[in-house]
């Protein structure tokens, strides 16, 4: 797993996407929730099914990217973009939201135990084979912040390598 804290958009050559689901939604803690569902019933639809590793990984992906959007990057009034593309082996989720100037930090460990918050990139560092952010498109206020994940091949085991 790799992070780009720096902005780069293109990590990986991706494929075309073989499948592609994009939508806003309010930037409110109900808005995360619908987001997450309904992207964990598009991804069964593609054939990464519930209850799988890739599955609830990406349903975790989606779920902390659209927190961290509703949480950091909320400006009242304005939706979050929800990105989700499927290619022929990885799957990338980006959240687009409104707030530029509050940019993802890579933590550097795990939080104090007191702390309430502060966990959701580092899930996202943890989880994810890359992620990223960059600036939003054509010069808006704004950030794209992004996590792929590769999808194991059939019969592979995630984490162990194939000869």
């Amino acid at each position: 797993m790799t992070s780009n804290p720096v902005g780069d958009t293109q990590t990986a050559q991706l494929s075309h996407p073989s499948h592609h689901f994009e939508m806003r939604f309010s930037s409110t803690p109900r808005g995360a929730r619908l987001a997450r569902r309904l992207c964990a019933e598009r991804l069964h639809a593609w054939g990464i099914p519930y209850a799988t590793e890739a599955h609830d990984t990406l349903a975790l992906l989606v779920a902390e990217l659209a927190a961290n959007a509703v949480r950091h990057g909320r400006v009242p009034g304005r939706d979050f973009l929800l990105r989700l593309t499927a290619h022929a082996e990885t799957v990338r989720v980006e959240v687009t939201d409104t707030r530029g100037e509050r940019l993802p930090e890579p933590t550097a460990g795990p939080p104090a135990l007191d702390r309430a918050g502060g966990r959701g990139l580092l899930l996202v560092e943890c989880l994810a084979d890359r992620w990223g952010w960059f600036p939003r498109a054509g010069g808006a206020p704004g950030k794209t912040v992004w996590a792929e994940y590769d999808r194991p091949r059939a019969g592979a085991v995630r984490g162990v390598s194939q000869p």
